[in-house]
């Protein structure tokens, strides 16, 4: 009889959050590892709960949730241009993140999803958006204007200019202290 009580206990938690990570679990069930385990497996057979990445699982197929399986960590580069309406491009997600992890190019849901990795210095500049049905961190425009130069990735004259028009010039240039002067002349340049 407790074992149903504890599958209706983690059913609840995944109806309540994007993502669940086994350490939460096994705080909440109080049981051993191997049940925690058997349980997450029985789930996965079943389909009611999906794997994002090792250890994290939703009951959501939405790829941009991985941004949470990474912490600290945002969307950003194009994918922040496409939330922010700064382009009209299909992107896949990209996370920065300042975790020791693997980074490149995963599938995540049939969906590649890029992860790079940003210096705890460069960690800065960003919000809770509303994306579909969740909060999920994303650059805000400055700091995604910043590492789309810092990370060298090419920008169109149309996107230049959709920037130009809604970056908050004062904000990016208490940004920029953090960078070196190359980056800073890059974007001076750039916003000429």
């Amino acid at each position: 009889m407790g074992r149903i009580k504890h599958l209706a206990k983690v059913r609840e938690f995944f109806q309540k959050t994007p993502i669940v990570n086994l350490n939460s679990l096994k705080k909440i069930l109080g049981d051993s590892q191997d049940y925690v385990y058997l349980l997450i497996n029985k789930m996965l057979e079943h389909g009611e709960i999906k794997r994002i990445t090792r250890s994290y699982y939703s009951i959501y197929d939405d790829p941009t949730l991985a941004v949470f399986c990474f912490k600290p960590a945002y969307l950003g580069l194009q994918n922040a241009l496409s939330i922010h309406n700064l382009w009209e491009q299909e992107t896949n997600v990209v996370i920065l993140t300042t975790k020791k992890v693997r980074t490149g190019i995963r599938s995540i849901f049939g969906n590649n999803v890029l992860i790079r990795r940003v210096t705890s210095k460069f960690f800065f500049g960003f919000e809770y958006i509303k994306y579909g049905d969740f909060y999920v961190p994303v650059s805000d425009i400055e700091k995604t204007f910043l590492d789309l130069i810092y990370f060298n990735q090419p920008l169109s004259r149309e996107t230049l200019r959709n920037i130009c028009n809604r970056v908050d010039r004062k904000k990016l240039e208490g940004y920029l202290r953090e960078y070196d002067s190359n980056i800073s002349r890059k974007v001076k340049k750039m916003l000429k």
